[in-house]
Order: structure tokens, then sequence, then C-alpha cells
């Protein structure tokens, strides 16, 4: 029958089997710090740069690193000493981006965005080079902003659409355009190639759109793009109202708020910004 350990000895037990756990975990830590790092950059990192990234021991990374290139979450090019991100990576992130769902997935940022400002929160996508409605999150305003799930508009008149033209490349844009012309639905419309141009810019610059009453009289948007892994515009995120509520003052805080929901929203879905030019 097996000797039964006295009270004293239970607890330094106890005190080995956390201890072990601990290290167990910090070891998981590391090695998913390492791959994080890994992932920054597609050119890889030698071992002594990875070292002084994560600030442990050259011997502790490689061993870590080994461990991992066993598993195939990174690869060693031993011809350049580089470690990168390995192929299992890209397997296990598939499966998230097969069960990702926008819509859902956007709607708790959504509400939130909609509570702290009062105004309709609205998610939409560029489709065919027209804009296309997910959802929203209504205003609990009597005036509020309302589009139905599915519904169309131009993109060069509408906040979300001229986020999303902001972040493409520009060939793209005068494509887009070309196709599908600049249609005047307000006297307040851009019409103008070269004047949407150039508002593009601005919103490029700034990070988020407006659209002032340029879709709607009497209608201004605020909006933001929500990028995918990529680092490529899969979405754009706003706030919509009156004009009587949306004034120029209060514009600087919802286009805030707005930056902060699409960060929120592009990091729910897997997604990065693009790193800033220098």
């Amino acid at each position: 029958m097996a000797k039964r350990k006295s009270p004293a000895e239970q607890p330094a037990r106890r005190a080995k089997v956390d201890s072990e756990r601990s290290g167990l975990v910090q070891s998981l830590t590391r090695a998913l710090a390492m791959l994080e790092i890994l992932g920054e950059d597609p050119d890889g990192y030698r071992l002594t740069d990875i070292a002084e990234r994560v600030g442990l021991a050259a011997s502790t990374v490689h061993r870590l690193l080994t461990t991992l290139e066993q598993k195939r979450f990174v690869q060693l090019d031993r011809a350049t000493g580089l470690w990168h991100v390995g192929v299992q990576c890209y397997t296990v992130g598939s499966a998230f981006l097969h069960r990702r769902n926008l819509a859902v997935q956007s709607y708790p940022p959504m509400r939130r965005l909609r509570d702290e400002a009062g105004e309709t929160a609205n998610l939409g996508v560029a489709v065919d080079g027209e804009l296309v409605f997910l959802g929203q999150a209504e205003s609990r305003e009597l005036m509020r902003a309302i589009g139905r799930p599915g519904s169309r508009t131009a993109l060069h008149c509408s906040g979300m659409g001229k986020a999303l033209l902001a972040a493409m490349p520009e060939p793209d844009v005068r494509r887009i355009l070309g196709e599908r012309g600049l249609a005047r639905w307000t006297p307040r419309t851009l019409v103008k190639e070269s004047a949407l141009l150039e508002e593009l810019a601005v919103t490029r610059e700034r990070g988020w759109a407006y659209d002032n009453e340029e879709h709607a009289i009497g209608l201004r948007c605020v909006a933001a793009v929500i990028h995918d892994e990529y680092s490529q515009p899969m979405a754009a995120v706003s706030l919509s109202g009156p004009t009587v509520r949306i004034t120029d003052e209060r514009v600087p805080a919802l286009a805030a708020q707005v930056m902060r929901a699409a960060d929120e929203i592009t990091v729910l879905m897997g997604g990065r910004k693009p790193a800033k030019a220098a």
C-alpha cells in the first residue's frame, strides 16, 4: 500500500507543482511573444535580435525556437540564419478566418459606439464599386438614420464609402470612379474627380472620413476603416445622425470614437492597421 504523505510534506509538494506549472506558462508566454515578433516582419529575424526584443538569453530563445520549429510554427533559413513564421501558424490562423463573421463580431463594438455617441452606428463593405450596408446599431433618438442591411449606395458620397476609397491604392480608386461615375446626390456631393481625390488625401492623413450632407441633406456621417490581416481595407464603421446633433463642434470627438471602434473591430477580426510611413 502506498505510503501517505504527512501534512507537513503536502504544502511542499503543492509548491513544487505550482512552480512547475508557472514555468510551463512562462515558457508558453515567451514562445508566443516570439511568434508575435516574427509576425511583424516577413524578412525574418536573427536569433540575437529576437533575444534582445524579448529580453532573454540567446540559449533560452534558441531552445524555444527549436521546439516551435519541430512543430512547424517557425522555420529557420539556414542559409541566412534568419527565423521566420512557419506554415503551422497559417494552418491555425486559417481556422480562425473560416469562423469569423464580420457582422456578428462587429456588433458589440458598434453597440458600445452607439451608446457612447448617442448616434446610429453603421457597418458597410465595398462590393463591385458600391457600398453595401451590413448592419446597424440604431440610435435611441426619435430622429435617427436608418439603413436596411443589404442596401447599396455610392462610395464617393458616403462616409464609409470615402473611408474605404481613401484606404485603396489610387489606381483602384480611379478605376472605380471611371466605371461608376460621380453622380450628384445633393448640392454638396463632390462630383469632380480632382476634388474627391483631394478629400481622400485629407481622409487618409487624419484617419477618418466625413460625409457632410453629401448623401442626404440634413444627415452627416463620420467613418473609419476596418483592416484585414493583410492591412487591407475590409469594411468600414460609422456614426450617422442629423446635422442638428452632429454639429461641427462634435465632429472631432465623434471621429475619435469611430476610430477606436474601427481599431477594436480590426483586432477582433484578426486584422492589423497598416504601418504609418516615416
